[in-house]
Formats: C-alpha cells, structure tokens, sequence
C-alpha cells in the first residue's frame, strides 16, 4: 500500500503541493490530476525519493522509501528521459541493470513487449531514429521492465495513437490484476473515466476533489437529459433547475442541477412530437473537472 499523509512541499516560498493525503492499495488504479503545475509531477518526485518533501511521510508497505524499495518501483515521466544515441537493447539493458535485474531476464521481457508493441525491428536501432510514439512506448517497457510492485505514470499517453493508447490500457489492467500499485497522471479525462478506481484532483498543489469515481458523479448531483425530437426548447429553458439547453447537430442536451428536476422535463418533452430518445445520465468527468476546478480559479 502506498500512503501520503499530511504531505507538504515549499521551493524556496513557492507551495507547490499542500497537506496532501491519500492511499493507494494493492490492485487499485489510481488518478492524480490537474491543470499544468497544479504539482502532480511534485508528488511523484517525492513518491520515488528524487525530491524530500517539506512535511509529512510517504510510505510504500508502511517503510519510507529509499533506495532499498528502488527496485520495486517503475516510473513514466511526462518529459523524455531516453539516451538517444544508445539502441533499444543498450537502453533496456541499462534500466535493467539499474533495477537488479539479470541480462537473460532483462532480453525476455524486451522481446515479450517489443513484440506486443508491434516494435521488434526496432530493437538494435539508437532511440534518436525512432518516432515520437515508439519513443513512449519505450519508455513505457522500461518503466515496467523489473515487474514493479507500484507503477508510476506521468502522461503515458502522449504521442499515442488509440490502437496503441487501447495496448497500454491492457498492460495497466494486467498489472492491477497481479495486485500492482499503478499511480498516473493525464490530461485526457476519458482515459481516466475508462479504468481508473480513485483519484485527486489537485489545484495549486492542494486537493479539491477526491474519491471513486461512482462516488464523485454521485456527489456531483446534476444530470444531463439528451433528447432526441420535436421539443420546445424555450420552455425547457423555463424549467426550474435547467441549467442549460445545448442544441447539438442530431439532438438536444438539457443540463440540470439535480435530479429531482428530470420529471419536470419530461413533462415538457411527453408534450413533442416524434420523441425517439430521452435519456438521463451523469455528466462526464471532463464535466465535473472542469467545473471544480474552474470554480476554484474564479475565487
């Protein structure tokens, strides 16, 4: 299990992240996330050792971790930390060796993910030949190259296309299946929606939004109503608790605040004519993102 509790880091004056807390289990897929320099990329320096934090403790299995828990860690960075002038099988056999890991073990796992990767030619070749995205996918086998037991992930989608978005996915859910811890960071908050358990969400180094996902939508409380037919639009903008009436290319979104309010639409929509679909579901957590933190920034 891995625990931050009460975690603070200043630079100088700057907080860059503020009494943070939060608990990642065994098995469990977990989302950092913010806005550039909200100080994700902060945390997870402190989660591996590479920055002290200010206050507070991080543990991995109730240890604080240093180099004797190094090895059973594996971490993604946002920026590219590649030798470029060093071929796939040099680069991988360094990361390897740095993990503890024997050659012999090291050129089998190369092998199992290039070729999963649909990358095996690219094994003798030097780094600075690859494209931007084969360059992320090995970075990716070398964060997983030593079968970490807490998988670190800064932005592991970029540069990707969603074939190979989609193989990543399946490699994350095969390692929470071997009860792996997995921590990651994207922009990209469908990716998050799609597999991730818990998350936080943090503005300005602190945490405004917290919890399972199930939980957030329903704690969230407003719903989205899509309705496809012939409607009076205007009389559902009359609507108590309508926040908003979006008129996309083949149907209508009716934003409201709560769902105590879904009937008092319906009785506006029954009144149409030709009405194929009227569907309440919970807004998407690019939704609920925005809104949190776009209301912390208007303070």
């Amino acid at each position: 299990m891995l625990k931050l509790e009460n975690v603070t880091k200043y630079y100088g004056n700057h907080l860059a992240v503020d009494d943070l807390s939060l608990t990642v289990r065994e098995g469990e897929i977990f989302g950092l996330l913010g806005v550039n320099g909200a100080g994700k990329t902060t945390t997870f320096r402190m989660i591996i050792g590479l920055l002290e934090q200010t206050k507070g403790q991080i543990t991995l299995d109730d240890k604080p971790i240093n180099y004797d828990l190094t090895d059973q860690i594996g971490f993604l960075t946002e920026e590219r930390s590649l030798l470029t002038k060093l071929t796939v099988k040099e680069q991988m056999i360094m990361y390897g060796t740095l993990k503890g890991m024997k050659e012999k073990d090291i050129l089998e796992k190369l092998d199992y993910y290039l070729n999963r990767f649909h990358i095996s030619e690219y094994k003798n070749r030097k780094i600075k030949e690859l494209s931007k995205g084969n360059q992320q996918k090995i970075q990716f086998i070398s964060a997983i190259i030593n079968d970490p037991k807490l998988l670190i992930l800064d932005e592991p989608f970029t540069g990707l296309d969603p074939i190979n978005v989609e193989e990543f996915v399946k490699v994350m859910k095969e390692f929470k299946e071997k009860n792996r811890i997995i921590i990651f960071s994207s922009h990209r908050m469908e990716h998050v929606e799609m597999f991730c358990d818990n998350l936080v969400v943090l503005v300005k180094g602190k945490s405004v939004l917290k919890g399972s996902i199930k939980q957030i939508k329903k704690d969230y409380r407003k719903k989205n109503i899509h309705i496809i037919g012939d409607v009076d639009e205007e009389k559902l903008k009359s609507v108590k608790g309508v926040l908003e009436v979006v008129d996309n290319a083949n149907e209508i979104i009716v934003k409201i605040e709560d769902e105590k309010y879904i009937n008092d639409v319906f009785e506006i929509v029954k009144k149409g004519q030709n009405i194929i679909k009227f569907m309440v579901e919970d807004p998407s957590l690019n939704e609920i993102f925005l809104s949190k933190v776009g209301a912390y920034y208007e303070e």
